[in-house]
């Protein structure tokens, strides 16, 4: 599993015109699951995000975790791309869609994450805080 994580004061997603879901200040994770991914990979990645303390502290320093703030997930088989050959991006890395959507399902479910509509083409609205993006993966979320 891959995860672009953004801090953001907010953000929101939208589909077919109409508002699906928002938050206020937290994270806002675009999540890719790949073939080979389990339940086991979304834990740990899911309890890699609430510990990653990316948040400032009273000084200022990116030194909390999540605790009480919010979760957008955004399911983003895109992250998945393979564009090392040619100019159209393959996606031969990334899950069928009946597991990417339960593990999508269950990621969301064990951080807490408000959520957008898996498979639905949607827009993702943000203000980033800092900005702070980060790409975490599964198999070094142990760690």
């Amino acid at each position: 599993m891959r995860a672009l994580v953004q801090r953001v004061t907010s953000a929101s997603v939208r589909v077919d015109g109409e508002a699906v879901d928002s938050i206020g200040e937290g994270m806002l994770v675009l999540l890719g699951v790949a073939e080979g991914d389990d339940e086991a990979a979304a834990d740990r990645l899911a309890e890699k995000l609430a510990k990653l303390r990316i948040f400032e502290d009273a000084d200022g320093k990116m030194n909390e975790p999540l605790g009480q703030r919010e979760v957008l997930c955004v399911s983003q088989f895109t992250l998945y791309a393979e564009i090392r050959k040619g100019n159209r991006p393959s996606f031969v890395e990334a899950a069928r869609p009946e597991l990417a959507e339960r593990l999508y399902e269950h990621f969301c479910e064990r951080l807490g994450a408000k959520r957008g509509v898996f498979g639905a083409r949607m827009e993702v609205g943000l203000v980033n805080d800092g900005p702070v993006t980060l790409m975490v993966e599964s198999r070094g979320a142990a760690r």
